[in-house]
């Protein structure tokens, strides 16, 4: 009965407080507040209210820990807000969350390619899990890592190695390596932060990837209307790496976390549990310890050769760079870029950059499905019927990060409605000045990514506005070229390195919702246990973009120093618990209890 209690106060309590904020939006006096807006020459669409939707779906999703049901009540919010805000509202907001927001974000091409993709990805590994291959390169891989900083070592390297794309990255990465973390008693959580630590911020740094692509467009649109700066989008871009402080410190942070066997805040708790679930059932979440409780069960599980699974996941890593080069075109995007000629690396950056990412990953997934299942029938290890239902129980485990991330699109979409970053832009526009701009917009794109969920959203959407803005304040404050060009090389990195870092903040964000459903991580475990971490990353990119743009010291003296203050951070707050010893205090405490 009191279990039955808590699952209703799981369902109504969220329902209940979004009514009444609902309600208490409903009676504000919104026509009043559009007339002062226009007395002082704001636009009337660009208000506070704007923030509602990710706000109380980010609260609700923390707190109850219930994600599409925070995202559900966040998407009929917006629906209210852009509805009219009145009584009835409340009521026909509700189905418009269906018409005009759920089924517009499914029936979108782009999305419904990374939908395919997922459950594609979702077939193939089930597949090579049924058919033993997953378990026969885990047989490989625990003869030469044998310990914990092994296995997170690894996994970090692996997500150096799938740099071209980060979808592609978090799928592969966390779904091969999982069955290795289980073994050496690696908490999903870690692999799930492993996983989206690396995806992301590799991909962002990559002189050759699917979001390089994406923002050599971004700049070279941005540049259209700067005759005075001539210089190519993709050595803007190439200028900017020194100042991407948030993907390196990441990037280093995950390795020295890894290497050090240390965790920290929620990530040591969730280690604490897992150690825990070794004598107490209840708390083996994930069943990491089923194997070992039920001997039987494992013989009968299938190991083969390695290579039935490694050849599918190659194929779906050349299949997808394969599709990038096909679907691309080594003509120069701009005519800047066509000044002086161009080498093979500026044109094989063409390729990349108007290739169909999308239609790549579609032919990778697709073409690793097929490999799997062509080798599985053809070695006799399953039947077809066995087969196909290896394949579909991998898309079943899919689905609902699937129906997540089409929540978290609606959402985005409910953002776009109510300008929510145009809100965000409006309360920082004031504030620039050439030499802290980078470090604003930094905390702009970040706290933009964090509230829409999308870092390639707060990229198409700054990235035209920062670019020039730029330039323009360097100008108008006097300042020369050369001078200039630090700022702009510094904001174009801001723009990038903030969107990944609310990324890995936000709850709605698509990346980190594949990252837990890859990893099979508890969604709001992934966000809580990784937000600390990507905090640390996130206030030292905004230290060292201050300390570089505002108080003049070298980047390469602030990269040294921002290593010391992580290793530093490791060493003072993370732990190593022993899991024989909490496992043993586990049990005493049951046996107190009982």
């Amino acid at each position: 009965m009191n279990n039955k209690v808590l699952r209703l106060q799981k369902l109504f309590l969220p329902l209940l407080l979004f009514l009444v904020i609902a309600l208490g939006v409903g009676l504000l006096d919104l026509q009043a507040a559009a007339e002062v807006a226009q007395s002082t020459g704001e636009s009337a669409d660009v208000s506070w209210l704007s923030i509602l939707p990710p706000l109380v779906a980010i609260l609700l999703a923390l707190v109850f820990r219930q994600v599409l049901l925070a995202l559900f009540l966040g998407i009929w919010m917006g629906a209210f807000l852009v509805s009219g805000q009145s009584f009835m509202d409340i009521f026909t907001s509700f189905f418009q969350t269906i018409t005009e927001y759920i089924v517009p974000a499914t029936a979108d091409e782009s999305h419904m390619s990374i939908i395919v993709f997922s459950l594609l990805i979702g077939g193939m590994v089930g597949i090579i899990s049924k058919n033993g291959g997953t378990r026969g390169i885990i047989r490989v891989l625990t003869r030469y890592v044998k310990s914990k900083t092994g296995g997170q070592l690894m996994t970090s390297f692996m997500g150096f190695l799938v740099f071209f794309d980060d979808y592609a990255n978090t799928m592969v990465v966390g779904n091969t390596m999982r069955p290795l973390t289980d073994r050496l008693r690696i908490s999903r959580a870690k692999l799930a932060f492993l996983v989206d630590a690396t995806a992301a911020p590799v991909a962002t740094i990559a002189l050759v990837s699917t979001w390089i692509g994406a923002m050599v467009g971004f700049i070279s649109d941005a540049q259209a209307g700067m005759p005075q700066f001539n210089e190519s989008a993709y050595l803007v871009f190439i200028n900017s790496l020194p100042y991407n402080f948030y993907a390196f410190f990441t990037l280093l942070f995950v390795l020295l976390i890894a290497w050090s066997g240390k965790d920290f805040g929620p990530m040591l708790k969730s280690r604490l549990k897992l150690y825990k679930a070794k004598v107490n059932s209840k708390l083996d979440t994930y069943g990491v310890y089923k194997d070992k409780e039920e001997p039987e069960e494992q013989k009968e599980k299938r190991v083969t050769h390695w290579s039935n699974a490694a050849i599918p996941i190659i194929v779906l890593v050349v299949a997808t760079i394969a599709g990038l080069f096909v679907t691309g075109s080594p003509e120069p995007v701009n005519e800047q870029m066509a000044d002086g000629g161009l080498t093979l690396f500026e044109k094989i950056q063409n390729i990349v950059a108007s290739s169909d990412s999308y239609a790549a990953l579609l032919w990778g997934s697709l073409l690793s499905v097929v490999a799997a299942f062509g080798m599985t029938i053809s070695q006799g290890i399953l039947s077809t019927d066995e087969t196909l239902e290896g394949m579909t129980e991998g898309m079943n485990v899919m689905f609902e990060g699937v129906l997540i991330l089409v929540m978290a699109w609606s959402l985005s979409k409910v953002t776009v409605d109510l300008h929510t970053a145009d809100f965000l832009i409006s309360v920082f526009r004031d504030v620039l000045s050439p030499h802290w701009m980078p470090a604003i917009v930094l905390l702009l794109s970040a706290l933009t990514a964090f509230a829409t969920g999308s870092s390639w959203g707060t990229m198409g959407i700054l990235m035209p506005l920062v670019v020039p803005l730029a330039w323009s304040l360097g100008e108008s404050g006097g300042l020369d070229p050369v001078t200039i060009k630090p700022i702009l090389y510094a904001s174009v990195s801001s723009v990038l390195a903030g969107s990944v870092w609310g990324d890995h903040c936000s709850p709605i964000s698509d990346t980190t919702i594949l990252s837990s459903l890859a990893s099979q991580c508890d969604h709001i475990e992934h966000v809580n246990t990784q937000l600390p971490y990507s905090m640390v990353g996130g206030l030292l990119a905004l230290l060292a973009c201050i300390a570089v743009l505002v108080m003049d010291i070298p980047w390469w003296i602030v990269y040294p120093l921002g290593a010391v203050i992580i290793v530093t951070v490791i060493m003072q707050f993370g732990k190593s618990p022993d899991p024989e010893k909490v496992a043993e205090e586990e049990k005493n405490q049951l046996s107190a209890d009982n």
